[in-house]
């Protein structure tokens, strides 16, 4: 029999350095979690991804104990890791800022598969080339499935 859940909380958390200071505290502390407790969890299972901005959803149950499942890093920072940029474009239909190519969409892709909703990675990868144009990175080269 499962326990009951309280709620859940999201957050966007830097891997490998989660603290008490905000905004792990204030979200975990208004649940009654013990904040000292997720952060060693935490950090121990992102120690790999150390520096880069993790998503993470926490399930509080009603006797203040927590599970929390570890995302992977956004798409947009996959992209601007890849493509060497610090920023998108302002105006992305505009001025493009960086170009990548299809290999790198697929990296990209293979990576974020599981947390994506789709089973096919040719569907991931439109995905992924769609949140590209939106920074103002352009993917150059044809597309795989076309050849």
């Amino acid at each position: 029999m499962s326990k009951p859940v309280l709620g859940y909380v999201r957050l966007r958390v830097k891997g490998g350095s989660a603290n008490p200071s905000p905004p792990v505290g204030p979200a975990l502390g208004s649940k009654g979690v013990n904040i000292m407790e997720f952060c060693k969890q935490f950090n121990a299972r992102t120690k790999d991804q150390q520096g880069e901005i993790v998503p993470v959803i926490i399930t509080v149950y009603q006797d203040k104990t927590f599970d929390f499942i570890v995302k992977t890093s956004p798409t947009v920072i996959s992209i601007m890791k890849l493509a060497e940029i610090t920023k998108g474009s302002a105006e992305s239909n505009r001025r493009k800022v960086a170009h990548i190519t299809w290999e790198k969409v697929q990296q990209i892709a293979e990576a974020k598969l599981q947390d994506l909703n789709t089973l096919h990675i040719h569907a991931a990868m439109r995905m992924i080339a769609g949140t590209a144009r939106s920074m103002g990175v352009t993917v150059q080269g044809i597309a795989p499935w076309i050849k």
